[in-house]
This record gives C-alpha cells, structure tokens and sequence, in this order.
C-alpha cells in the first residue's frame, strides 16, 4: 500500500495551521464541548413535552409498531429507534424525542473535533460547536428521519477528517459503515456520498486507491443498505414512486425555489464562519491537505440544485465548514493586535448567541400558545401547529362512535386521509377502545382493512365529494377543532367527520386503487 503519506508528513502540513494557544488541552477540551452538547440535550429535554407529538412524529410511532427493513417513505432506521424508544419509554413523548434529541448532542460533539482535527484550539472548537447548534437544536427537536440522516452524515466527515489528518487508510472502514448508516437512515445520503467520493478523486485519487481499505469501506456500506434494498425490490421500488410524487409536489407548491437563500437563512449569523471554511479548504495553502473537504460540501449543492431540492437537505454538510473556519480564523485572529482581537472575539460570541437563541426560538415548542412569540414562530416554523389538537381529534371520534347503535359499534371502522391522523387514532384511541385506523396513505395501505372488514365507517379528513363517490349512506356527522384554538390543517382543510356504510363497490375492489402518497 505505498503511496500513502507518513502520518508526521501530514502532521508536518497541519502545523501551519495550528493555533498558537498555549491553554488548549485535549482533556480539557473534549470536556467543555461535552458540556456545551450536555447543555443542548437538556434544552431539548426540557422542551419535548410542551405541546404534543407532530404529524411526522405520528408516522414514525405508527411504523416502529411493525418493524421492516424499509417503508414506504423513508428507510427503516428512524421507525427502529422509534420501536426502542417505545419499548424504553412507552408512549412518553419526551422518551420518543430522546434518542434524536442524543444524537445531535453528539454532532455538536463532533463538529468540535473535527476543527481539532483541522488544527484548531479551544477557541476553534467552540466556535464550530456553537455554530452547529441552532440547525441541530431543530433537528432534534422532534422524532424524525432528519434527525438520523444529520447524524450521519456529521458522522461521515468526522471519520473523513481523521482520515485526511492521518492519513491512516483504515478510516475508511468507518467512512464506509457511516454512509451505510446514513442510508438507513435519508436516501439523501448517496449525495453526500457523492461528495466524499469526489474529494477523494479529484486531491489525491491513486493514493486512495489503491488501498484495500477503501474498498472494503464500500463493501461494509452495500452491505448495510442490502436488506433495504431487497425490501425495495420484493416491494417493486414503491419508495420511488412516492419520492416523485413528493418531489412533483414540492415543486408545484414552490417550496424547492428558495434554495439558495435558505442556505443563508438556516445558518443564521453563522454564515461567514462557514465560507471562511470553504475558501480555506478550496484554495488557502494552509489548507491544502482538506481540499476534500470542499468537495464535500459542493458536489451536494451542485446536485441538491440540479434535481431542485429542499433548502434543508444540505444542513449537515455545513458543519465540516464551520470546523475548517474555526480553525483558521482561530489562527487569523492570534495574528491580531490584542484590542482588535477581543473585540472581533465579542462579535463572534454575540452572533453565535443570537444565532442560537433565533434558533430556540423558533424551532422548539417553547412559545405560549396565541402569544405574539407564537405567532412568529408558527409563520417561520409552521410543524409546530401540527404538533397541537391530536387528543382533541380523537375525542371527537370516541363522541361520534358512542352516538351509534351497539350493532354499528359492533362493526365498526375508522377511515382517516393522513399519516397523522393514522398514528394519533392508534396512539390515543386504544384509551376510548377505539379500533384501530385504517388508511391507504404509504405503508399503511400495505395493512389492508382489517379482517372482518367493517360495515360501519367513521372517515377522517377526506373531502366530501370522495366521501360520497365512494361510500354509501354518508352523513356529516362532526367536525374537528381543539381546544387551544390553533388552527392547522385537521381544523381546516380536513375538518370534516362523516359516518357512512361501505365502500360502493366494495372492500376488495375499493382497496386496490386506494394507494397514495404523502
């Protein structure tokens, strides 16, 4: 395996870059970023139960109740840590949240290290820690796929930086096992993957391979996705089917235009630290053994912008920026005179605190209900109003089902348009012995309708005109509200309860064309 350099030559490379502070320690630094990611685990501790799950939060509970090793909207990781965490912590929804609520405590854990690997001090460390926060505060706000795919891809570029900085090839091994990970997790990950497959070609690509390492850090990453990917197949690849329809609506609603600008947006005043980070990686000479660094994060942007992606989906690729800027400007503020050094250090403190606090703000489900605060945030951050009235719903249904007769009880069913309305009536309606929802939205068509199937059906969120094309006898019989008041999408647009008979052509023949995405 020649050709790889000496871990002390690159050692010898890294020197330019490190900070001249005299009071860094390793110890002593791992232990205050442990703090600083303590500290953000229990923000988040602190504010998981103040208003209730979230619609996507209902899908994941709904899916971690049958494990597979792949769903209709997303890969099996996330409903897996779902099941631990009901199995853990029950119904709790602040035990729901724990798991992803750890695992961006640990990335800003390991953004901090990896501008150590960078060749940053203390200083460095916490800067780029402290940048990562206010995207990871909402990331890990709630029990979703976002969550996991953060991870990992931060996971990722930590085991890539050890390996640019030592030069020791068997990094590739855990590069390997995290884009595995990270593709159980978002199948955006391929384009992360992409990147680092770019950085490694385009600074250095004969010394990486010919270097066994790295192949077997590609078999180690196949063989993880493999089980999802054969659930994809004896599943005829359904998942990509619902990712067009999700991608044709999110280009028809507009909500793909923004890009750009929500790059600026979603990294908040932390947007210099993170381009100071891609100039170094691209073209300073101090930084010339992380140029892979850069690809990283380009290559992602390229594509995310080609196939017209969500603002958000390149969030995790910034924290290798913020670790490469913090380096550097580590080292370009020791060259300051003293007063212009600390005053530039008060801004940076200033903005990162603003950053987090704007981050808070907004992204967490702090705010009084019907305060102006609120108000604010629900226009910035709209799934916090889908995070209110799911009891409420449920209590609505448990009304209508006691209103009818013990033969229409005795048969009964319950029809509900959405993945939220799925997993709230299966969380909340087994209190009122509800039975359990049946829809053909993602995977829970695949569930069918139950066996006998029901005569009598209570539907949920459905416009009227499809209620009575397909149903016989229907009548309204309810509408839904909560008792906060809040208006979202079960108050409005999928407000109304009817009570019908069957389907008009019947169970079969009604369920097979019943499948849609959402």
């Amino acid at each position: 395996m020649a050709s790889i350099p000496e871990p002390n030559a690159l050692a010898d490379g890294l020197n330019t870059t490190q900070s001249p502070s005299a009071t860094s320690h390793p110890k002593n630094d791992l232990a205050i970023l442990l703090v600083i990611a303590a500290g953000t685990l229990l923000i988040h501790l602190l504010a998981a139960g103040r208003y209730g799950f979230n619609r996507d939060e209902l899908a994941i509970l709904e899916d971690a109740r049958h494990l597979a090793w792949g769903y209709v909207a997303y890969p099996p990781l996330t409903p897996f840590f779902g099941r631990l965490a009901l199995t853990l912590f029950g119904t709790s929804l602040v035990g729901f949240r724990f798991f992803s609520a750890i695992l961006q405590a640990i990335t800003v854990v390991l953004t901090g290290c990896m501008a150590k690997d960078i060749g940053g001090g203390r200083a460095a460390q916490v800067a780029a820690a402290c940048a990562s926060i206010p995207f990871s505060l909402g990331a890990g706000a709630l029990m979703q796929y976002t969550s996991f795919d953060y991870f990992a891809w931060v996971l990722t570029a930590f085991f890539v930086v050890r390996l640019l900085r030592t030069a020791n090839p068997r990094y590739f091994v855990l590069v390997g096992a995290s884009i595995g990970l990270g593709m159980l997790a978002k199948y955006t990950m391929i384009f992360f993957a992409a990147g680092v497959l770019a950085g490694l070609i385009f600074t250095d690509a004969p010394k990486y391979l010919r270097t066994i390492w790295l192949w077997l850090g590609l078999l180690i990453s196949l063989l993880i996705v493999a089980p999802n990917f054969l659930w994809q197949v004896q599943h005829h690849f359904v998942t990509l089917d619902f990712l067009r329809f999700i991608h044709h609506r999110d280009v028809a609603e507009g909500l793909t235009r923004s890009f750009l600008p929500d790059q600026l947006e979603m990294t908040l005043l932390s947007f210099p630290l993170w381009f100071t980070g891609l100039c170094f990686c691209s073209f300073f000479r101090a930084g010339r053994n992380f140029r892979a660094l850069a690809w990283m994060y380009l290559v992602p942007l390229v594509l995310f912008l080609s196939v017209k992606g969500r603002g958000y989906y390149l969030m995790p690729a910034y924290t290798v920026l913020y670790a490469a800027g913090g380096a550097w400007g580590e080292r370009w503020l020791s060259r300051l005179r003293l007063q212009q050094a600390r005053a530039f250090r008060v801004v940076v403190v200033a903005a990162l605190t603003i950053s987090i606090l704007g981050a808070s703000a907004v992204g967490l489900p702090i705010a009084p209900i019907h305060s102006a605060w609120f108000s604010v945030a629900d226009a910035i951050n709209p799934t916090l109003r889908d995070e209110i009235g799911w009891e409420d719903l449920v209590t609505t249904l448990a009304r209508v089902r006691d209103s009818l007769p013990a033969e229409s009880r005795a048969h009964l069913g319950i029809l509900a348009e959405n993945y939220g309305e799925v997993g709230a009536i299966n969380l909340y309606g087994s209190g009122y012995a509800l039975p359990r929802s049946i829809s053909g939205v993602n995977s829970s068509w695949a569930r069918g309708y139950g066996d006998p199937p029901p005569q009598t059906v209570i539907i949920v969120g459905f416009p009227r005109a499809f209620v009575e094309a397909n149903f016989a006898s229907c009548t309204l019989v309810a509408q839904n509200t909560n008792s906060l008041d809040v208006v979202n999408e079960e108050t409005t647009e999928r407000r109304d309860i009817f009570l019908c008979g069957p389907p008009k052509a019947g169970w079969q023949e009604f369920w097979r064309y019943f499948q849609f995405y959402a």
